[in-house]
């Protein structure tokens, strides 16, 4: 029996647009760039030869256009995995729900889904300045723990070996690990980007190990995530959506990796604020490699 996805579970608009994202299902490209500022959806779109849509709700920003002959889609998702979670799912529903049926595609839709952001380095060789690719992300925000398959796409002995080393803290989310795609990450990273495990994390200052006015629950927890090593793995970088975009991508079948470039390294306690000019870089690369 078909599965039927009532009007409260798949929100359509009365243009026939997704709700979040005021997104058609014929306006989405095969090929996404996701980014977390909208105001770089524009930058990203400037590389391209033509445009064929724009499209603009709250924090989401889509233009779909051609950039040497491949049609791609840069989509801004905002921060945290929470938004990754409502881009990603109408991105799919877009991909293989019938909109004038409410039912599931039989014919699926495989989308490649490449996140270009910023991060913190965590390691002495990832200065400011660094591309990093996350081969495998550490999600800390506990989205995909909702999600029945969990086990099935994550590393559960990396997982266990990293709670251990952390002795975590079961008032936290439970930590999953999940990889990129590897045909993708072979693809984008090639061999001038630091190929990395990255942390996701559910806020940029508590979470981060970034202390303010209020002491941190754990104030060695930045030291042992950066002595952490398993299987030759060592935690490169810090950011906020790695994890989700990997772990749903998994579960929906679509391939997905995030590169960012490092704006702040931890361990030299130095940032880079003037990094807009510089991520272009980063963008074209990318753009010449989806």
């Amino acid at each position: 029996m078909e599965k039927y996805f009532a009007e409260s579970e798949l929100i359509i608009n009365g243009d026939g647009s997704i709700f979040h994202l005021h997104v058609k299902p014929e306006q989405l490209a095969d090929k996404v760039i996701l980014v977390g500022d909208p105001g770089r959806v524009a930058l990203v779109a400037s590389h391209f030869e033509s445009k064929e849509c724009e499209v603009e709700s709250r924090e989401f920003r889509t233009v779909t256009g051609m950039y040497k002959g491949k049609r791609i889609s840069v989509v801004s998702t905002g921060i945290g995995c929470d938004n990754i979670d409502i881009v990603v799912n109408e991105l799919d529903a877009l991909a293989n729900i019938d909109f004038k049926t409410r039912t599931e595609k039989k014919e699926k839709r495989s989308l490649t889904l490449v996140r270009v952001g910023t991060c913190g380095g965590l390691q002495p060789y990832t200065p400011a300045g660094t591309f990093i690719a996350s081969e495998k992300s550490i999600g800390f925000d506990g989205l995909l723990n909702f999600y029945a398959g969990r086990n099935d796409v994550c590393d559960l002995k990396f997982e266990e070996a990293f709670t251990k080393h952390m002795n975590w803290n079961k008032q936290l989310c439970a930590p999953y690990v999940i990889d990129a795609n590897k045909d993708l990450i072979d693809r984008i990273a090639g061999d001038d980007m630091v190929r990395g495990v990255t942390i996701a994390c559910g806020g940029f200052f508590g979470p981060q190990g970034r202390e303010l006015r209020i002491p941190l629950a754990d104030p060695h927890q930045n030291e042992k995530i950066m002595a952490f090593e398993y299987n030759g793995y060592k935690i490169t970088n810090f950011e906020m959506e790695s994890s989700a975009l990997a772990g749903l991508a998994a579960l929906m079948g679509h391939k997905a990796m995030t590169c960012c470039m490092v704006i702040a390294n931890r361990v030299a306690k130095s940032a880079n604020t003037g990094y807009k000019g510089t991520i272009d870089n980063l963008i074209e690369e990318v753009l010449e490699r989806i």
